[in-house]
This record gives structure tokens, C-alpha cells and sequence, in this order.
């Protein structure tokens, strides 16, 4: 609950990948490493700046096949190696200012994401946690009502990691 009385929707995902956590952390903290693989499918990545420490920023390119760019970042919150990331999540312009979804007009503006890595027998378990910050009533409704959209889009960009990650 937040102070309107509204429940906040948690988005979760768990995945587990045949790799061990070492190499599973540095996908998700190494410039080159999320290039080769963070983002929607079909998508090309670009970093353009990762400063990994708490208020640090992540700013990112993402380019359409048709050559459309979009832009997004991450502002870390907690950085604890090699178990968790904590960051907010927003779609950037070029300069890293946040800016709405291109798409979707009444998307949270902010999005706090915490990754989780467990590791067993060598086999790395991710678990992925989302919420709405700083959202108005309809903006955490839209953010609920997309859970199946969501999971569709990080399945394929996990999907990319799992494929990046037996390349290693």
C-alpha cells in the first residue's frame, strides 16, 4: 500500500541459468557484456555511459531494425556483489533525462527493480522483482494491468542472456 491506500502490483520473475553467478553478475554489470545482450529482442544495444555504484547511472541505447532509437536508464540504489542490484528503471532521452514511454503515454515514469543471484551446483538463479514509484493511481493500474506484456519482454531478453552466456 502506498499513501492513497492503493496496492502497489510487484512484478516477479525467477530464471535460472546454467552458469555460475560470477559470470551471470558481470552480464549485468560490464558495459561490453549488456550490450550483447540487455534489451528487447530485435533490438540493437548501446551503452553510452555505466558509473556501477549507488547513484550511479546506467544510460543506454536501444535501435529498431527500422533505425528508430529509444533511450533508457537505470539509477542504481544498492549495489552488493555479486548477490543484488536495486535500480530505477525510466525511459531517457539522449542526455539520460527521464521521459515517458514512447509507446505507452500513461507508463510509470519510475520503476524500481532489485535482481537477486543465487548460485547452486554451478546453475546461477535470477530473480527479478519490479514496482511503481512515484506513480499516480493510473499509472500503477497500467503497470499491473501489463504483468503479461512484461513477462513476455523480459522472457525474451533473458532468453538473450541465457544464449549470451553459453557463448562464454
Amino acid at each position: 500500500m502506498n499513501e492513497n491506500n492503493i496496492t502497489i502490483p510487484e512484478f516477479t520473475l525467477l530464471r535460472t541459468f546454467n552458469a555460475p553467478r560470477e559470470l551471470v553478475w558481470k552480464a549485468w554489470t560490464e558495459p561490453a557484456r549488456l550490450a550483447e545482450w540487455w534489451g528487447p529482442k530485435g533490438l540493437t544495444m548501446g551503452v553510452a555511459h555505466l558509473d556501477l555504484r549507488p547513484g550511479g547511472l546506467f544510460h543506454y541505447s536501444m535501435k529498431t531494425p527500422t533505425g528508430e532509437v529509444m533511450w533508457g536508464r537505470f539509477i542504481y540504489k544498492e549495489i552488493t556483489p555479486p548477490e543484488k542490484l536495486m535500480f530505477v528503471v525510466s525511459f531517457s532521452d539522449e542526455n539520460a533525462g527521464m521521459v515517458r514511454h514512447p509507446m505507452a503515454e500513461g507508463w510509470p515514469l519510475e520503476i524500481l527493480n532489485t535482481v537477486v543471484f543465487t548460485e547452486e551446483k554451478g546453475k546461477t538463479t535470477l530473480l527479478l522483482k519490479g514496482s511503481p514509484i512515484n506513480a499516480s493511481p493510473e499509472e500503477i493500474k497500467i503497470f499491473g494491468d501489463n504483468f503479461p506484456s512484461m513477462d513476455q519482454g523480459f522472457t525474451g531478453t533473458l532468453d538473450q542472456l541465457e544464449t549470451y552466456l553459453a557463448k562464454q
